[in-house]
């Protein structure tokens, strides 16, 4: 059977070591598609709607050139695991990806399977203690955005005061410098910026990252309000559950998590049940009110991409073993309407 992956075996190096797609793949792919036309919206005429979404998509590195890894190949994300990443991915305009490795194989083969008509941008390699040797990304499709001009990481400058920081505590920069792409409709321009906070230890890590990435963003969506551009912050903050000091830290100057998504749970540990729990990591958020607020985008659905228990069933696996294959982090989405 034809797959989305038959553009990279056309190269004999790509050649899937252990023969063909197993049906149990097929099956998989076919009941994953049709549950995500039930939960994501279509794209529409480009004025009317945009998609965006934030994933970490852990150890985003290489691929084990089979439709099944065993247990002594490492990586373990192989073909089948790629197919589901890459049918993910296509259903939405945007996507900004954490943990995106050194080693390229697994995004440049997804970014073949999405086709001609996808580009991506990231960042340097985040080296160091906390950085991780990781890149930040932005996934998108050319037929519905473009970029408009910006595209750059955050980095705050040595009188770090006016960011909330003591005058000599900011001097390393953060683990991972955000990253900033401003990306156009016919009539509506974006800045997205997405973060992977530190997770090192809470307060003198992750507390002063956060509560400076806040402060910063809303100054900076205050001046781009004034030329009817809107900023947009998505990705992993590694937040725990609302109420505590990071939380705060991060809504503390107006960021607004919308209602929509607030009920959902951020990774495949927390459940339905209690979706704070284990983690609150992922977010998307914006200022609503005053000079930062947005200017014609409205929201109108969003929510996550269940994978645990949709995935890989076959498999028996562990959660701690999906997250080498798929991910730990549920895929986090938002639809605007454009006005």
């Amino acid at each position: 059977m034809p797959t989305p992956l038959d553009i990279l075996f056309a190269d004999p190096a790509n050649a899937p070591e252990d023969g063909a797609v197993p049906q149990a793949a097929i099956d998989e792919m076919r009941d994953y598609s049709a549950y995500l036309d039930t939960i994501i919206p279509p794209k529409r005429e480009v004025d009317r709607n945009i998609l965006i979404a934030t994933w970490n998509i852990a150890h985003f590195r290489s691929l084990t050139r089979k439709w099944k890894s065993s247990g002594n190949d490492s990586p373990k994300r192989d073909y089948r695991c790629l197919w589901a990443i890459t049918e993910i991915l296509s259903r939405f305009d945007v996507i900004a990806v954490q943990e995106v490795g050194a080693d390229f194989r697994a995004l440049r083969s997804a970014m073949k399977i999405l086709g001609p008509n996808w580009s991506f941008l990231m960042t340097d390699r985040a080296e160091g203690q906390g950085g991780n040797d990781e890149h930040m990304a932005f996934i998108f499709d050319n037929t519905r955005v473009a970029l408009s001009g910006l595209a750059g990481e955050l980095v705050v400058p040595d009188e770090a005061d006016e960011f909330g920081f003591d005058k000599n505590s900011f001097k390393k920069q953060f683990a991972r410098n955000p990253y900033a792409v401003s990306f156009r409709t016919r009539d509506t321009t974006f800045i997205l910026v997405t973060a992977h906070i530190d997770y090192g230890d809470a307060t003198q890590e992750r507390l002063p990252e956060l509560r400076g990435i806040a402060k910063w963003m809303q100054s900076w969506a205050a001046r781009e309000n004034r030329w009817h551009h809107n900023l947009i912050v998505l990705g992993d903050f590694n937040l725990e559950r609302t109420g505590n000091d990071l939380y705060e830290a991060f809504v503390g100057t107006g960021l607004e998590v919308p209602y929509i998504l607030q009920s959902h749970p951020r990774t495949i540990y927390a459940r339905n049940s209690d979706p704070e729990a284990e983690s609150y990591h992922d977010q998307i958020a914006w200022f609503s009110k005053g000079d930062a607020a947005l200017l014609g985008l409205e929201v109108t659905d969003g929510g996550i991409v269940e994978i645990w228990n949709r995935l890989l069933r076959d498999r028996s696996l562990a959660k701690g073993s999906f997250a080498f294959r798929i991910s730990d982090h549920n895929p986090l989405w938002l639809e605007f309407r454009l006005s």
